[in-house]
């Protein structure tokens, strides 16, 4: 089973690196597309919005069906979206094209979340579950870290913007290829098994509660990332060396990950990164030139461990959610980005017709307008200060009762 669990493992890793592809080529294309198609930044978002739909779908939909028809079906339908996706995104030419064929890369990472995290938490015990979840999660970054540098090399070269989106169809075909005829791991808890066993925890005030800072920890660490390249691009800084750079520190943080979370525990990590995400996106809200490659590293170590601890606190805590409660909490992270896109859309349409207003122009206008937008974005990891600090202290206190009860 172990030399199956690890193929497995290696499967999904390859899986997420395709997800991490399609998202950071594409933002690294997206100054090439808004030009090559006149298309404006709300336009722009609604692209990125269907990226972030089309997770959250697959995601619930894979996370009820998961024990019924298995991990491998769900990555089959996987493979097929992501393939399509892809082909159709290089040959619509068109905004209502890119919609669609965003969306169906969209469902294709929702399907790996919904079939991969399930799996991870099935195959590993303990903290040895803990530290393979985190460095599952580290190939999103990592992926993107790849294919910024890439994409920004492509660009430079004047490659098409057609030609890197084939880049996306390699992991794609590779991961297709470990997953062929591998048999998934059983549910470590029968409850976790069951649809009923599933709601039934899944509507505890402590599953909620984390339903309630996952939409936060998602557009905290989506929401700067999707948009860098617009932003960033007149401030002296590359912008898809500030990407790579965000992506690469996130990947070698988690894959630490499971050394923090022993030190520090899930709440205290989830605690110290939205202290430090609130000090990246402010920084980048103020700073120009080399100083905004400083503003990437906070970021970078403030969000990394968002999402897999935010899933793996889950899988801990709330076992009997089962791969439901793992997908629904993905999902909502998702949703929350895709509804939050096309918003942060227009606050950059809106502050850059208010910097225009007071005199701005040209290279100035663009940065003005992006930096106050960013300053907007702190507000998501700040008000995960408050929530995150509540948790630990709720964590610890129903840790202390439990140890009251046993003695």
């Amino acid at each position: 089973m172990a030399s199956n669990a690890n193929r497995l493992f290696y499967a999904s890793c390859f899986a997420l690196i395709t997800t991490a592809f399609s998202f950071s080529i594409r933002a690294g294309i997206l100054p090439q597309l808004g030009e090559e198609l006149s298309l404006s930044g709300e336009q722009l978002g609604f692209i990125n919005s269907m990226w972030f739909l089309g997770f959250p779908l697959s995601m619930v939909i894979g996370g009820l069906i998961y024990h019924k028809v298995g991990g491998k079906a769900i990555m089959q339908f996987a493979f097929f979206a992501h393939a399509v996706g892809i082909i159709l995104t290089i040959y619509s030419g068109s905004y209502i094209g890119l919609l669609v064929s965003t969306l169906l890369i969209g469902l294709g990472n929702g399907c790996t979340e919904a079939a991969c995290n399930p799996m991870i938490a099935d195959a590993y015990q303990g903290s040895r579950m803990s530290t393979m979840m985190n460095r599952f999660h580290m190939w999103f970054p990592g992926g993107i870290a790849i294919g910024s540098l890439i994409s920004g090399f492509m660009t430079d070269m004047s490659f098409s913007w057609e030609s890197q989106i084939w880049l996306i169809l390699i992991p794609t075909v590779i991961y297709a290829y470990l997953f062929f005829g591998q048999s998934w791991p059983k549910a470590k808890v029968e409850e976790a098994a069951t649809i009923g066993g599933n709601f039934k925890a899944m509507l505890s005030p402590l599953f909620l509660f984390m339903v309630a800072c996952m939409a936060l920890t998602a557009i905290s660490e989506f929401g700067p990332n999707q948009w860098v390249g617009l932003i960033l691009s007149k401030s002296g800084a590359n912008p898809m060396i500030i990407l790579a750079l965000t992506a690469g520190l996130m990947a070698v943080a988690r894959f630490f990950g499971g050394n923090m979370v022993k030190r520090f525990n899930q709440t205290g990590v989830l605690l110290g990164s939205a202290v430090l995400a609130t000090l990246g996106i402010y920084l980048f809200s103020t700073q120009t030139g080399a100083m905004a490659y400083v503003a990437a590293i906070f970021f970078a170590l403030g969000v990394a461990y968002f999402w897999p601890n935010m899933i793996g606190f889950v899988a801990d805590k709330i076992p009997k959610s089962g791969a439901l409660g793992l997908s629904i909490v993905g999902a909502v992270g998702m949703f929350s980005s895709s509804i939050f896109q096309p918003i942060i859309g227009g606050w950059i349409d809106a502050d850059k017709a208010k910097a225009a207003a007071e005199g701005f122009t040209g290279d100035e206008l663009d940065l003005v307008s992006g930096q106050a937008t960013l300053l907007t974005m702190t507000i998501f990891p700040g008000i995960l200060i408050v929530l995150f600090t509540l948790l630990y202290f709720w964590m610890k206190n129903r840790k202390e009762n439990t140890e009251a009860e046993v003695a």
